[in-house]
């Protein structure tokens, strides 16, 4: 209910650029430019940890894409969920492709991209009145629908346990916070068949949480048919950032 009507606020209020404050304008020409201009790339992660698959981001995480991300997750401007969602299509689609061209000769090709959103607190979703990601992945599998590449989003993963805030936590108390946090919802394995996954998240600054949920994924895959090994999965972001202690 508090993500429906944030956003039926913004449709009918008039709002600042959520980069800049620029008036009447969620996010400005500018801005957006910011976010989208750049074409996204390989994100080189410091000291990345075990695990961590190949991610691609379409922006840094500073400035006016900073802002925007902030917004969205934080204070519920839920409309820039578009753009923000075609900054995240275009690091799947590059994500994919890297992971497409590293495979196998002969390799079969996929049945359509699935991009799986790494899961928020359930406290977090109440205290937001959305989930960011998940409504980011939503919004870049539209994009990708749209634009002629099969996509969907599947919601494969869920929290084991709970996890605490890893806003001023170092590298490796990232790490010791996310271990074994992770785990891949029952029957999920079957919607994933024949689709190349992407991880999807908004912002990667240590890969913490991106290498444990390539990990849940990779135990699900040694489980039982279902889920690609490790070598076939991929990770894109909005935005990606060095860590704040370096």
């Amino acid at each position: 209910m508090d993500g429906w009507w944030h956003a039926a606020v913004e449709l009918v209020l008039p709002v600042d650029c959520a980069g800049c404050g620029r008036p009447r304008s969620l996010l400005c020409a500018r801005c957006e430019a910011a976010l989208l201009a750049p074409g996204a790339r390989r994100a080189v992660v410091a000291d990345a940890p075990r695990g961590l698959p190949p991610v691609h981001a379409a922006a840094d995480y500073r400035g006016p894409v900073r802002a925007a991300l902030l917004a969205h997750k934080e204070r519920g401007a839920t409309g820039l969920a578009r753009p923000l969602g075609r900054a995240l299509a275009a690091a799947v689609r590059a994500a994919a492709a890297c992971r497409a061209a590293a495979g196998p000769a002969g390799e079969r090709p996929s049945a359509g991209l699935a991009l799986v959103p790494v899961p928020s607190a359930r406290r977090a979703v109440r205290a937001r009145g959305h989930d960011p990601a998940r409504r980011i992945a939503a919004a870049a599998a539209a994009r990708l629908r749209g634009t002629g590449t099969e996509a969907c989003v599947l919601p494969a993963l869920r929290q084991a346990r709970r996890v605490a805030d890893q806003a001023g936590l170092t590298a490796s108390e990232r790490l010791a916070n996310m271990s074994g946090a992770l785990e891949v919802r029952r029957g999920a394995e079957g919607l994933c068949a024949g689709r190349r996954v992407v991880l999807v998240d908004d912002l990667v600054t240590t890969g913490a949480t991106l290498a444990e949920a390539a990990r849940a994924l990779g135990a699900a895959s040694a489980e039982g048919p279902g889920f690609p090994s490790f070598e076939h999965v991929s990770a894109a972001v909005v935005a990606w950032t060095a860590p704040p202690w370096k």
